[in-house]
């Protein structure tokens, strides 16, 4: 069926597609051939170019829209993001800070990185599994300082849960500390913070340090091996870097509180 309601492009013979979006040579394909490759429908592919997130087709011959690579990889791309639990205001803000020519495999890459610093996927689980695997019977108001943990949220399903498995030992550990609920919700909201600022300065100086150089170098394919191999090594050593940095802050700090008493 022609898709003589959807905008783009109508520039037929050039391959660049509107919003600055390269289209390399390679296979089109229709709306419906797009959505079945990429696993969606094809009114999420339309509601995703409504939003800004997918650049229009290059109109052709009958007034059928023509997609690339381009858009089967930045599919992908916005669905991994999905996958971590992105709002689509957030993959929004992602995707507008994205550089305007990135080609397909680009894009690929920043899906591969995405995926790789991502943390373990949350499960949901079942009441009754839930305290098994804590270990003990949780009442209410457990629950409700687990949530402020982050170790779980509360699903629409009163006996489920969407928990974060990795948290969950620790989180049973502090349900005995005799500390105020409000400080807990106080804590995290502090740590998120920092989080995420020491997040960007890290995003930031990869992408200098890193990702520009890539693609400085005409993306030779050796660099691009040699950055995916240090994405994968990075992301440990941060995670311990961080932790140990905290560590030791919070240590020097305590003792200079208790010392200044």
């Amino acid at each position: 069926m022609p898709d003589e309601d959807l905008p783009g492009t109508d520039v037929p013979g050039e391959d660049v597609t509107a919003h600055g979006v390269r289209a390399e040579d390679g296979p089109t394909y229709t709306v419906d051939e797009l959505a079945a490759r990429a696993g969606v429908t094809v009114r999420t592919v339309r509601f995703y170019g409504t939003r800004g997130l997918l650049p229009p087709p290059v109109i052709g011959a009958r007034r059928v829209g023509h997609y690339g690579p381009g858009h089967l990889s930045r599919l992908a791309l916005i669905e991994e993001l999905q996958r971590q639990g992105m709002t689509l205001a957030a993959i929004e803000r992602y995707v507008e800070q994205l550089p305007p020519d990135l080609s397909a495999q680009d894009l690929a890459i920043h899906r591969a990185l995405v995926a790789s610093w991502a943390p373990e996927s949350a499960e949901v689980i079942a009441r009754r599994d839930l305290e098994r695997r804590a270990g003990r019977a949780l009442t209410e108001q457990d629950v409700d300082r687990l949530a402020a943990m982050g170790v779980l949220d509360r699903t629409e399903d009163a006996d489920a849960f969407r928990l974060d498995g990795a948290l969950l030992r620790l989180g049973v550990e502090l349900l005995d500390v005799p500390i105020e609920h409000e400080t807990i919700l106080a804590s995290r909201t502090v740590l998120l913070e920092h989080a995420r600022a020491a997040a960007q300065e890290l995003s930031r100086l990869f992408q200098e340090r890193v990702w520009s150089p890539y693609r400085e170098s005409g993306e030779d394919p050796d660099h691009l091996t040699a950055m995916r191999s240090l994405s994968a090594h990075m992301q440990p050593m941060v995670v311990q870097a961080l932790v140990t940095a905290f560590q030791r802050s919070l240590s020097e700090e305590l003792r200079a509180a208790f010392r200044s008493r």
